[in-house]
């Protein structure tokens, strides 16, 4: 049964926009090395989701007292289902397009595929490889947010020491 937690809640930001999470929202993009090819986590969300029907990673609003990383994991366990115990923090992006109110995603690398459609929110759970991330049709929040998202992870793809910056 679903309970109203803390952060629930719409709320008009600077902005003018309305966006879930009070405390604002956080998610996490989970990575999967496969023969040596990263495999990324999308959540399909179901129609009682904010635009629903789209591609996004699983996330959802921060409580009170929570950290982003906190909320990221608890909103993804209950969303896709128990998070492989050895993971690693790969980076993060903070998306904040007003004073008061931003969308944190964690990129976390498992060491397994996992995931199903565990609740109401969830219709489904694919791993795909980078390129074809692009090819679902997305949430237009993780749409704007998948180019650092990505970088992050073809960053983790890079030998121990080497720098993609090119100064």
């Amino acid at each position: 049964m679903w309970h109203r937690r803390s952060g629930d809640g719409f709320v008009r930001c600077s902005d003018g926009h309305v966006r879930w999470g009070v405390f604002g929202a956080a998610g996490v993009v989970f990575v999967v090395w496969e023969n040596g090819v990263p495999k990324v986590m999308l959540q399909q969300r179901s129609a009682m989701a904010h635009e629903g029907g789209t591609w996004s990673c699983a996330g959802g609003a921060i409580d009170e007292g929570e950290t982003p990383f906190e909320a990221a994991l608890r909103e993804a366990s209950e969303e896709v289902g128990d998070i492989p115990e050895h993971h690693r923090v790969l980076g993060e992006y903070v998306f904040a397009p007003a004073d008061d109110w931003s969308y944190t995603t964690i990129v976390l690398e498992v060491d397994h595929r996992f995931g199903s459609s565990v609740n109401f929110e969830t219709d489904a759970v694919a791993w795909l490889p980078l390129d074809q991330v692009d090819e679902r049709p997305l949430h237009a929040g993780f749409a704007a947010a998948w180019p650092a998202l990505r970088a992050i992870v073809e960053r983790s793809m890079l030998p121990e020491g080497v720098s993609d910056d090119p100064h």
